[in-house]
């Protein structure tokens, strides 16, 4: 099974920010989800930003590396 890094440098840049875009919405979900009733797991808030940010720094990687 791949880390989450290594299936992440495997995908296009779109991909990669059609993903972003994804996690940002399902982000926003789950804070309005936790905002009218409190959430079961509250750390899954964390997770998500984590995986937004794993996105955002390998796509400043790909746009470095391209520059």
């Amino acid at each position: 099974m791949k880390s989450n890094k290594e299936e992440l440098k495997e995908l296009s840049v779109k991909d990669l920010k059609e993903r972003l875009e994804g996690e940002k919405m399902a982000l926003n979900q789950l804070r309005i989800s936790h905002a009218i009733t409190p959430l079961d797991n509250p750390s899954s808030i964390k997770f998500k930003r984590k995986e937004i940010a794993r996105i955002q720094t390998e796509l400043g990687a790909r746009e470095k590396n391209k520059a």
